[in-house]
């Protein structure tokens, strides 16, 4: 990254970017989160710390376990998927990404999850310029 923001500042750009991520260490805990209280898949705070094995469905597991294995392997640095998730009545289709956080020299920190809602992205055509 150039040039450096304080806490206050770092803190108001990781809750207002468009995603949703959470953070797992180099040990496979949940270290943090953003967006608490409007999150697509909402966490107790008492998730904070655990092993990502306790807070995933049993039948994604196998496949979760498997990208972080290949990240740490250095085998694999992203893992894209997405689904179809029914809210509030509506269909929504939600990307989810995964992303190894790594070190200058390589070494591998933790993982980082991101997901989003791109239901209204999909839809876009055209164009819409700067304050259109």
């Amino acid at each position: 990254m150039v040039g450096s923001l304080d806490g206050e500042l770092l803190e108001a750009v990781l809750e207002t970017i468009p995603l949703e991520f959470s953070v797992l260490n180099a040990e496979d805990r949940v270290a943090a989160w953003n967006r608490h209280e409007t999150r697509i898949f909402r966490r107790p705070e008492a998730a904070l710390g655990r092993n990502v094995r306790d807070c995933h469905p049993r039948k994604s597991l196998e496949k979760v376990e498997r990208i972080l294995e290949e990240m740490k392997a250095a085998k694999r640095d992203r893992a894209r998927f997405w689904i179809d998730l029914e809210r509030d009545g509506q269909k929504r289709k939600i990307l989810i990404e995964y992303y190894a956080l790594r070190s200058p020299d390589g070494r591998y920190l933790g993982c980082l999850e991101c997901t989003r809602d791109i239901t209204e992205l999909r839809e876009l055509s055209g164009e819409k310029r700067l304050l259109d």
